[in-house]
């Protein structure tokens, strides 16, 4: 019988728990294993047992086992109370925690299977509500692999235990199983951690903090193209610029409701009211100041906004900021550029009356495809995230406005004629948001635009404007993020190029290697011209042979090698080496950097 994949993978998961468990016996207890994107993974407690990925292997094999006995499935459920002594007389306390936690006051019977062979023999047993397989053969042995383990905390709480995760691949067949191993291993190769030490972007240290990169010269090269271009769009779209500080009053945050709903991921208040050595020296404050450092922007935005009366004649609003933010984020979320603690959002918000807010919307959609095609990326998913229907209480303020938001962004997609996956529930509490998720050059989904409604801020700040009849009335306030973050979206870059950026982008856009130190002088001469011309260079002007100093460039992923020697001073041109096509020609120098020059006004891609 066909099942659908995620069925397969849950299935899986339990055969994995299974295989474990007949390797390691009791000793073993058993955790979650839900199915995810790709495959699935189950976290156990082996009880001081070492496990390593070199065990993997045997897992594997074993699972294999248990798939051609073509066990069956068989669920039963059994009450609440019998299922708690029945788990806790094996032993499986992760389990009856986990019962607990289902709050059983309306949770009166508890779902569990067991796998019997074709002889009846019962050779498995767990705690499960979700479908399976029938039997085992309804699996394809060869269309999943056993991927890696990691350490995970009972509960994604750092107070509880680590319990070690293996993690799986599963597909409907072998080819796709192939398929995304070969995927994997071109990632492997694009891997924004090496590429990104490679080419000298940036770094972390110890000392400095977890969660903090820091950003070399070549990465600011990067960084201040994609920041120019930013701005320079926004001027476009007629943006204005404001920016505020990195600390917020205690009162600020208390007001906007990040004191209490988003706590999690802040730090701890800051005492401004005395010095660093006054506080060493325990000296008691005279008057306390209690400030945080901001985890986003919107606040501020809502302070200047509320700083002068406004005029229905004065919207739309359209306020836009890059500047640093801090979140706290556990050690062990932290994946060098991928999460960080420090971040800059390109950050916007959108403050509207109801007639124009789906014409701004409209505009954050056209402006959200502009910029992320010139960086070269044509697909994207886009997700409606909408409130629980059946759960109104959860989200905040007028219902009607919850209504009419959500229609406007059906009818947009409709009317761009996009296909759009909705997801009920995902709302945040405030509002209803459009989000936009890059396919990268390997088909991956990365969360990059936000266009995300907030009726918490314009309520709790009392922000209003004086409408046409002279009356106050609540403005709609659009929060906007286009790539999200500098730094996640410079990952996203490094993997999608391979660090072979377009010429615009690039940290070095071309270097001059003279064959011998005989010719360095008009190498100097050559780098001078270029440099003038505002082109990113640089010369090897070192005593490595001529091999050594290509190979070197091309280990840098830089665009354009210049390499010149005898012909080239006499022509004043240069032989270039197209690191990107490994096409060679020999030109003239003004030909080249004028050629070069449209490719980097135009952003060629």
């Amino acid at each position: 019988m066909k099942h659908e994949i995620n069925v397969i993978r849950h299935s899986l998961s339990h055969v994995m728990a299974q295989a474990v468990k007949s390797i390691y016996w009791e000793d073993v207890k058993l955790a979650i294993g839900p199915d995810i994107e790709n495959g699935f993974y189950y976290d156990f407690d082996f009880n001081g047992i070492e496990f390593k990925e070199e065990n993997l292997k045997e897992v594997e094999k074993k699972m294999k086992n248990i798939i051609k006995q073509n066990q069956k499935f068989e669920a039963y459920k059994l009450p609440v109370a019998e299922a708690i002594a029945k788990l806790e007389a094996k032993w499986e306390l992760y389990k009856v925690e986990m019962i607990k936690d289902l709050q059983t006051a309306w949770e009166t019977e508890i779902g569990f299977y067991k796998n019997v062979t074709q002889q009846w023999i019962e050779t498995f047993e767990d705690m499960c509500r979700w479908p399976h397989v029938d039997q085992t053969l309804d699996i394809d042995e060869n269309a999943f692999k056993l991927d890696k383990i990691a350490g995970a905390y009972w509960k994604w709480d750092e107070k509880n235990k680590m319990l070690t995760r293996i993690y799986a691949f599963a597909f409907e067949n072998r080819e796709k199983l192939d398929e995304h191993i070969k995927m994997l291993e071109e990632a492997r190769k694009r891997d924004h951690r090496i590429i990104g030490q490679k080419m000298e972007l940036y770094s972390f240290s110890e000392n400095v903090g977890l969660g903090l990169p820091l950003w070399h010269p070549m990465g600011m090269r990067l960084w201040r193209e994609i920041e120019d271009f930013w701005l320079e769009e926004h001027k476009k779209e007629w943006y204005e610029f404001v920016k505020s500080p990195h600390i917020g009053n205690k009162k600020l945050w208390q007001t906007s409701g990040h004191w209490g709903f988003y706590a999690d991921s802040m730090y701890p208040p800051l005492e401004v009211g005395q010095s660093l050595e006054e506080a060493q020296s325990w000296v008691k404050a005279k008057e306390s100041e209690i400030y945080l450092l901001k985890p986003m922007n919107c606040p501020f935005h809502v302070e200047i906004y509320n700083a002068v009366p406004k005029s229905y004649r004065e919207l739309p609003l359209r306020w836009a900021e890059t500047w640093t933010v801090y979140r706290f984020e556990k050690k062990w979320q932290l994946g060098w550029l991928t999460r960080v603690r420090w971040f800059t959002q390109d950050d916007a918000h959108i403050i509207c009356r109801k007639d124009q807010m789906k014409d701004e919307i409209v505009r954050v959609f056209n402006f959200i495809t502009s910029v992320l095609s010139t960086f070269g990326f044509k697909e994207y998913g886009i997700y409606l995230s909408f409130r629980d229907p059946e759960n109104k209480e959860k989200y905040v303020w007028d219902p009607k406005m919850w209504e009419f938001s959500q229609n406007v962004l059906k009818e947009i997609v409709k009317e761009k004629w996009v296909k759009a996956t909705i997801e009920e529930w995902e709302a945040a509490f405030y509002g209803p948001k459009i989000d936009f998720k890059i396919k990268d050059c390997l088909g991956r989904e990365h969360q990059c635009s936000t266009v995300q409604f907030d009726f918490n801020l314009p309520e709790r700040f009392n922000m209003t404007f004086k409408n046409s009849n002279g009356e106050d009335e609540q403005p709609y306030m659009i929060h906007r993020v286009l790539l999200w973050s500098f730094e996640r979206f410079i990952w996203v870059l490094i993997e999608h190029y391979a660090g072979i950026f377009p010429l615009w982008l690039t940290p070095r856009q071309a270097v001059v290697v003279p064959v011998w130190e005989n010719f360095n002088d008009y190498a100097s001469e050559v780098l001078k011209k270029l440099k003038e011309a505002w082109i990113r260079v640089e010369i090897d002007d070192s005593s490595d042979s001529l091999n050594k100093k290509v190979r070197n460039a091309e280990q840098s992923h830089i665009n354009y090698i210049l390499v010149v020697w005898e012909q080239e001073q006499k022509d004043s041109g240069v032989a270039v080496r197209n690191y990107k096509t490994k096409e060679q020609s020999n030109e003239k120098l003004g030909e080249f950097i004028s050629r070069i020059k449209e490719e980097i006004v135009e952003k060629k891609l």
